[in-house]
């Protein structure tokens, strides 16, 4: 049975093999890989209910953990009571939609709740105190069972995709697509983006938000994929015809209200979710500055 199901996409199939398509809520396609994953670009989040915690994730400061869901199907949770809090989960959430935006490959994201009641009776203490701080709802991933770490020595990516990953950070400022963690995965032997919570680190202190789109993001010299980003000036031509102003919207609009209610700002949900718009649509006009800093770090490396 397992090898008849292999033309599926893995995010149709639970962890028993079933396909189970009824529960996206798009019109009915022809069940193929790249047919479901054009579906999923266009669809709304999903929402499940954790219902099992598996294992924690320990390599990184968030304590991420492997979790099952009431639909079957095992998911990298980030819980919003970790570090970083609700606005890790809003780079999260926003950073992955912008890249399947683009054309990459990102794992299914899912709004996923934890019960009032949910680790009670987990047994190491930390993790029992960042489930106690998460009940309600929480981000998770789709999880790419077998996939493995992206590793540039092994696999070289196309120079064009790679300029197109590095235009991707170099637009929402994430510092966390390194050497030391690529934070890329082959499954299939397809690449696949994944955690882009360290991405809008501005809204970590969130005043001057103009001038901060209009920074050149210095952190670029430190991307994995730099010295393959060649074609730097024709992947902005291309991210600009998918990432509009209208698209930037709909993207922030899947902010849930429940990841707004800040204690450090008097702005209603509304007007946080501006903030970001404007802060996308600026650092979109202005991109010829963070281009061009990509372009002057690439060549000090080579």
């Amino acid at each position: 049975m397992r090898g008849k199901l292999l033309n599926y996409p893995r995010f149709l199939i639970n962890n028993n093999f079933q396909i189970l398509p009824h529960i996206f809520h798009i019109r009915p396609i022809k069940l193929n890989f790249g047919a479901s994953y054009k579906a999923m670009q266009n669809a709304e989040l999903r929402t499940v209910t954790v219902t099992r915690y598996i294992t924690p994730l320990r390599e990184g400061g968030s304590l991420p953990a492997l979790t099952e869901a009431d639909d079957d199907f095992k998911y990298v949770l980030k819980f919003k009571g970790a570090g970083h809090g609700v606005k890790a989960l809003i780079a999260e959430l926003l950073g992955s939609e912008i890249a399947r935006a683009l054309g990459f490959k990102v794992p299914e994201l899912v709004y996923a709740n934890l019960d009032e009641a949910f680790g009670r009776t987990e047994g190491d203490e930390e993790i029992q105190d960042l489930l106690q701080a998460s009940k309600g709802l929480n981000l998770a991933l789709h999880f790419l069972s077998g996939a493995i770490n992206f590793d540039p020595v092994v696999t070289e990516v196309d120079e064009f995709e790679a300029s197109k990953i590095v235009w991707l950070d170099a637009f929402i400022t994430n510092v966390d697509r390194t050497y030391r963690n690529t934070n890329m995965l082959m499954w299939h032997k397809e690449l696949w983006l994944i955690d882009h919570g360290a991405s809008f680190y501005f809204h970590h202190s969130w005043t001057n938000v103009e001038e901060k789109a209009k920074t050149p993001f210095t952190f670029i010299k430190d991307h994995v994929l730099l010295p393959r980003a060649s074609r730097m000036k024709e992947a902005n031509e291309y991210a600009k015809k998918l990432i509009t102003p209208e698209k930037i919207k709909e993207i922030v609009s899947l902010i849930p209200s429940e990841w707004l209610q800040w204690e450090d700002t008097d702005e209603t949900e509304e007007e946080i979710k501006e903030v970001y718009s404007q802060f996308l649509t600026t650092r979109l006009s202005h991109s010829e500055i963070f281009i061009k800093e990509a372009e002057n770090a690439r060549k000090t490396l080579i």
